[in-house]
């Protein structure tokens, strides 16, 4: 799927919740603390990861390309 950036950037955990990936911020971060989700191919587990135009976040079979 394809999100595309209002601003500069959006921090993983807000991506996961509007995205529909995660139901709210504390299983969004339960997410990435279990290394869940993938930023550009690598494990991430920075929370609050600044998401920026050209990224790729993976999380199980959902990819999610920032446009």
């Amino acid at each position: 799927m394809d999100f595309e950036l209002k601003g500069d950037y959006i921090e993983l955990i807000k991506l996961l919740k509007v995205t529909g990936i995660a139901e709210t911020g504390g299983i969004a971060k339960m997410m990435v603390a279990n290394n869940e989700v993938l930023y550009n191919g690598n494990s991430e587990e920075r929370k609050r990861l600044k998401v920026k135009k050209g990224d790729q976040i993976k999380v199980g079979e959902i990819e999610i390309t920032i446009i």
